[in-house]
């Protein structure tokens, strides 16, 4: 269906694609997976809208493809009063009326032949839709995705969750040969995240999906396309199967490296010998052989393993150090501890209540997760307690804070370059502001940037580095792993876990959640109530997810964390065994 061959492409300051290929062939549900800024959505927008690009290589697409896409940001015009059902039929009806107008136009059409090709253009295309039974396809895809409740509903009354679902059911409902979805699951609450799982595994189309989802890697996709470092890998087979096949390449590469080197090291030693022979001895002899072991130490070392999808660099994140004095011994009793954040009685409504006789307390030295589903209001908490002008809320005034903002807060200007945003946050010179960034895996180039030519995770990174450079006591990220790619998630839960101050996150991660608070304040029926991390972790199974399939995944998890701490410490014999202990559970 699709067919890319020696891909090149790329801006004067950095190459995106050096002569990548990769297939996608009818019915594959395929994964593209990546390091931020690596360029997966260019790649996606270059299967889509070829002509725009000017590249190098060859993107073949059949004649009967037709392609749908869903974008990672959806923006919803809340004037508009239709509802779900409306919303979803807006196309066929429309399809329709257009084939409704080309029939009067055959009865006092000149040029019969023409008309009726166009309507017979029409017909096909109703057909490739199965534009006859729209009505019961619009149910069934609302069922799968657990939403057959809000066929009557305003669309300006669902939550943005809800909406960015129903686009990419829009897009499912036209039956496109190639279904283009750009990081769906954003800001998705569990159930949301849920009903999108069930929408792509149903989907009998081709499918290709940016994403750094987890959960949906695990269960929704069997082909891995991963682009790093301006290459491309292609895997047939689902993502479990791909780490587990990434790690035993990378220990044969090391070993195989080992073996190289020592290679490399015997053969410069004889270099070095018969060079000293032949400054004594004046040999024709000698000299050839000079030439022949450094042509071979040459060879060497041109065909060592270069291996971009071996060792991604991962982020380097540490979060601001809290003063001393300032920490939480963890045996002080509560009330000695001293209130961060007061919450008395706050509510907030716009078109209906959305909470309402919400109070809590944040105490110094914890870690605390707002969850709960999309459109209840959790946003517009963080929002009245960063405005600090609400009377149901009081902060400590004397705490140093900085927040974190899916709308990228001080990022809103896009015209800016970074370079002006990292001045405006107390850095000095380019360089020094290269060589910080690098440690966040953001490339020294971007510093002249346009905040707007970032990626969604590149942004968020930036405010990540922001903060960690910063003398902050309390943290108050809103959605921290949103865009964030996979090597940067869980460096943030580390960063996070290991952080002495204290924290306030809104998250739909549930990994987030589970292995960094302390306990969550859980968003339902109009309030908040707070929960163990354990009750939140069992609530979470029993009504969104498989519960084996999450503790599986958590064994997963430490046996990867166990693989790469052991090829830090290279151990290959430890390497090895977990390798084989993770191939056993991957089976189970």
């Amino acid at each position: 269906m699709i067919r890319v061959e020696k891909l090149s492409y790329g801006f004067p300051a950095k190459d995106l694609f050096k002569d990548i290929s990769f297939t996608l062939e009818t019915g594959q549900h395929c994964a593209l997976i990546g390091s931020n800024g690596c360029g997966k959505s260019t790649l996606v927008d270059m299967i889509i809208d070829t002509e725009k690009y000017l590249y190098d290589g060859k993107i073949i697409k059949d004649d009967s493809c037709r392609i749908g896409y869903a974008s990672q940001f959806s923006v919803r015009d809340k004037a508009r009063e239709c509802s779900v059902f409306e919303f979803l039929s807006e196309r066929f009806l429309k399809l329709q009326q257009e084939i409704a107008i080309v029939c009067e136009e055959m009865a006092v059409a000149e040029d019969m032949e023409a008309a009726f090709e166009k309507y017979q253009n029409l017909l096909d295309l109703n057909e490739a839709m199965d534009g006859d039974n729209y009505e019961s396809n619009i149910r069934k895809q609302l069922s799968i995705a657990g939403m057959k409740d809000l066929e009557e509903t305003k669309l300006s009354q669902i939550s943005g969750g809800e909406y960015k679902l129903l686009q990419i059911i829009k897009e499912m409902l036209l039956s496109p040969n190639l279904l283009v979805l750009d990081e769906p699951d954003v800001f998705l609450d569990f159930a949301n995240l849920n009903g999108l799982c069930k929408l792509i595994n149903e989907y009998k189309g081709t499918i290709l999906v940016v994403t750094h989802n987890r959960y949906l890697l695990n269960h929704c996709f069997n082909k891995i396309l991963h682009l790093e470092n301006g290459e491309l890998q292609e895997f047939e087979g689902n993502y479990t199967e791909y780490r587990l096949s990434l790690f035993e390449e990378k220990l044969r590469l090391k070993l195989q490296s080992i073996e190289e080197q020592e290679e490399i090291e015997r053969t410069e030693k004889m270099v070095e010998i018969l060079r000293k022979r032949a400054t004594i001895l004046v040999n024709p002899a000698i000299g050839k052989s000079v030439n022949a072991k450094q042509s071979q130490l040459e060879r060497l070392i041109a065909r060592q393993i270069k291996a971009p999808f071996i060792d991604v660099p991962e982020p380097d994140i540490m979060l601001p150090l809290v003063e001393k004095e300032r920490l939480i011994d963890e045996n002080c009793a509560e009330e000695e501890k001293k209130v961060v954040l007061k919450v008395s009685d706050y509510q907030v409504s716009f078109d209906k209540e959305l909470l309402q006789n919400v109070s809590f307390e944040v105490l110094e030295g914890e870690k605390v997760a707002i969850a709960g589903k999309n459109g209840t209001g959790k946003t517009s908490l963080i929002k009245d307690i960063l405005t600090k002008d609400n009377p149901a809320i009081h902060m400590d005034e004397n705490i140093k804070y900085a927040c974190l903002s899916q709308l990228q807060g001080d990022l809103e200007d896009g015209d800016r370059t970074v370079y002006q945003v990292m001045q405006d946050a107390g850095f000095g010179a380019k360089e020094s502001i290269r060589e910080y960034l690098a440690g966040y895996c953001l490339g020294g180039d971007m510093v002249d940037q346009k905040v707007s030519e970032l990626s969604g995770g590149e942004q968020n990174l930036l405010q990540i580095a922001i903060i960690a450079s910063s003398d902050a006591e309390f943290l108050i990220l809103d959605e921290p792993t949103s865009h964030l790619d996979l090597y940067a998630q869980i460096a943030l839960e580390k960063a996070i876990d290991e952080y002495k101050g204290t924290v306030l996150m809104v998250t739909h991660d549930f990994y987030l959640a589970a292995n960094c608070a302390d306990y969550v304040l859980y968003v339902e029926d109009s309030t908040v109530r707070r929960v163990r991390t354990r009750t939140f972790r069992k609530m979470v199974y029993d009504k969104y997810f498989d519960s084996k399939y999450l503790e599986m995944d958590k064994k997963k998890q430490e046996l990867e964390a166990n693989i790469t701490s052991a090829f830090k410490k290279n151990d290959f014999e430890a390497v090895d065994k977990l390798c084989t202990q993770l191939q056993e559970l991957s089976e189970k």
